[in-house]
């Protein structure tokens, strides 16, 4: 990791659709390869399918609602102390909650059988609904930070 400087964080082009940086991060992330317009359309595909199932209006405020149920609030960092090596509970930043839910969502997604658009709608709606395995991840985040909670007095 490099002492110098910082890293400036770079924003994300808006989406042509929805007009939602959001949305162009998801696409970011479903991305192989430099298809993007592949990824775009498995996306908008999957925001179809979420309206269709859930039978609400706009798909943005349905992905901010499986957002809600997926970001985790607490992780834990490894830190080193006197040749222990203690894992310590810190509160994540919101950009970095949102990153990790949507990578999460992306990466199970992955994981499921069957075709992409089909999945990503499948664990948009389970998040959504406060199942799945988005969720089972964050849940198990957090029983983690939980259960190391006495190390907190070592952040930094």
């Amino acid at each position: 990791m490099s002492r110098r400087r910082r890293a400036e964080k770079r924003e994300h082009t808006p989406d042509p659709r929805y007009n939602s940086q959001l949305v162009s991060h998801f696409i970011n992330l479903v991305m192989l390869d430099g298809k993007k317009s592949v990824a775009q359309s498995i996306v908008y595909g999957a925001f179809e399918c979420v309206s269709e199932k859930l039978g609400k209006g706009d798909p943005i405020d349905l992905l901010l609602g499986a957002m809600e149920n997926a970001r985790p609030k607490l992780e834990v960092k490894s830190r080193r102390v006197g040749g222990t090596t203690y894992q310590v509970p810190l509160e994540i930043p919101f950009e970095r909650q949102q990153s990790l839910a949507l990578r999460w969502m992306v990466s199970s997604a992955r994981n499921r059988k069957g075709a992409m658009k089909e999945n990503l709608a499948a664990e948009i709606v389970d998040a959504y609904n406060n199942t799945g395995a988005v969720v089972r991840k964050k849940e198990e985040t957090h029983r983690m930070a939980q259960a190391n909670r006495a190390f907190a007095h070592l952040r930094w």
